[in-house]
Formats: structure tokens, sequence, C-alpha cells
């Protein structure tokens, strides 16, 4: 394998590796996710990204591709530990701010196409803001059995499926001290729950990406402020307050009549950082959101391969 390398980010504590130099074929960034799925060639670089002794158990990154045509500036495929995500917030927002810290992209609106469809951001001094694909409520109020007894959980799309799930109702809170009880609940809430998550019409968008569990902690004068953690893939804890995520929950909100034109979300993360999201349209798709958050240039490596390592691209210890 040739040297690989990368520029990382992090988006509100959460990292973002970014790579530029691998070549995914495909008409659309939808299709070349489905390639990079069936690759080992291109498989086989994720891993040796995300993977001990690079990366870790919680890596998350992405291949620049080309845009579906003409109208975005670049495309991404996204990875984590476990294969290929759908969407990605706090990428975008990396992704936005590497693209015009590097001069890829003068400074203002950032088009990229990701495999859920196009997004835009905005890149100014008060972070980035950016409106994702349309955001709806599937379903809600399904049960699950869980090792801590039943639960309910409401489902809604912000790029990909997410389960939400108040804390308090498996006696947990979103603290650091309750970080391993939160992973394996979360995780055992996807699992069970991932084929409920059927999306209307793309299937390779369908499966239930990850659960939300979630502390409200009242209103502030402009909105609803609420703590997260998304565990996300096969137990993957999100360092920020989640991108994605924080559509799928504005989603939820507004069906509730809880987030009302004008209102804000604070959402907060699990390590204290914050994403601020707003409704910004209605469209017969769903709402259009608009998530604001920082992020910051880390480092820069390349990474290679030795022929003589035994444990070629890695492994994963959590």
């Amino acid at each position: 394998m040739e040297a690989v390398s990368v520029v990382d980010y992090h988006t509100a504590g959460e990292p973002f590796r970014i790579v530029t130099s691998v070549e995914i074929p495909g008409s659309s960034v939808a299709d070349r996710r489905v390639t990079a799925q069936s690759s080992e060639a291109i498989d086989a670089v994720r891993r040796l990204l995300v993977n001990e002794p690079r990366g870790h158990a919680d890596m998350y990154g992405g291949f620049v591709v080309p845009g579906d045509d003409d109208g975005a500036d670049f495309g991404v495929v996204f990875w984590h530990k476990d294969g290929y995500s759908t969407a990605c917030g706090h990428g975008t927002i990396a992704l936005a701010m590497w693209a015009v810290e590097t001069g890829l992209v003068e400074p203002g609106e950032v088009v990229i196409d990701v495999p859920s469809g196009r997004v835009t951001a905005r890149v100014s001094s008060g972070g980035v803001a950016f409106r994702n694909v349309p955001s709806y409520v599937l379903s809600r109020g399904v049960p699950v059995a869980t090792a801590r007894g039943e639960v309910r959980a409401d489902i809604s799309y912000g790029g990909a499926f997410y389960a939400s799930v108040p804390a308090s109702s498996v006696g947990l809170s979103v603290t650091p001290e309750s970080y391993a009880d939160l992973i394996a609940i979360g995780r055992e809430i996807k699992w069970a729950l991932d084929p409920v998550a059927v999306h209307p019409t793309d299937p390779r968008l369908s499966g239930l990406y990850g659960t939300i569990l979630y502390d409200d902690l009242g209103d502030l004068a402009d909105g609803p402020h609420q703590r997260n953690l998304a565990v996300f893939a096969d137990g993957e804890a999100d360092r920020s307050p989640c991108g994605s995520g924080t559509s799928a929950r504005l989603a939820l909100l507004h069906d509730e009549g809880r987030l009302g034109p004008g209102q804000t979300l604070r959402h907060d993360s699990i390590v204290g950082t914050t994403f601020l999201g707003r409704v910004v349209e209605l469209t017969p798709a769903g709402i259009v959101t608009e998530v604001t958050g920082s992020a910051y240039r880390t480092g820069t490596a390349t990474f290679t391969l030795d022929p003589r390592d035994p444990l070629g691209t890695g492994f994963t210890l959590r």
C-alpha cells in the first residue's frame, strides 16, 4: 500500500480525518459509497486510517471525491471503524472549514455532495453553519426490550436514521461517568431497531445509524436546551453533539411543537461542547435544518504500512 497523507480536524471534540488521494469509481457520491464498501483495496485504506495503532475505535473521517455535478464544490464518502455512513454533520463542518482554509473554496458558501444528498455550509468568523438534507419523523414510541427494561424510542431522519431515547428512561444521564453504560444501551437499542428504519425511496439509506440518548435541560430564552450522546455504528460514541443527529432531534422537537419559528436548540455534547440548531424551511420532504458549530485543524500526517508488519492494517480494541 502506498503512503496515505491526511489532514486532521476536530469538530466540537469529534475527530475528522480528511483524505484526498483515494479515487473511488462511481457516477454519484452515493454510488461511490457502495463501491468503497465492496472494494478490498479502498476499504484497506479506511482500515489503515481508522484502526489502531494509527487510529482508534472512535476515529472518523472521509474520502474527498468529485461532486455529483458542477453545482458542488466536491463530494465526500464518510467512514468510521465499522464502515461507511450516509451523512455526517460534524464532518461537513470540518470539511467546509478545511476547504476555505486551504483555498480550495472561496470564503462563503461551500457546497458538498454526501451520500444522502447535497448540503451547503457557510463559513464565517462565528464558525460553520450547514444546511442539511430534509429531516423528518419516521415513527414515535417504538417499543424496544433492553437489558434495562422496555423503553420507547422515537425514530427520525437527519441524513441518517436515529432512535432518540431519554437517558433517564434507562436510569442514566449524559455524563462522562455513565459513558460505558450509555454506549452499551445505545448499541443494544440500535441493533434492535435497525430493521425498522426503512428509507421511503432509497434503500441505500435504510438502517438505523445510531441511538441518541439525551437529557432534557429545559428551555432557555430562545429555545430548548438538551445534552446528548449519539452512539452510532457498532458502539462508536460521538464526542460532539452530532450534526446529523441534531437535525434528527430538530425534526422531533418541531413535530412536538417544542421548537417554533425563530427558536434555537442548544445541543450540548457529553464533553461540554455545543451545536446550535434551528429550522429554516418547511418542505414536502421534511424540515430543512441549519446546524452551527466550529472545527479546528489538529495536524497532518503521512501513514505507511510496512509489508513486514504482522498487524497489517491494524486492529480495534475498546
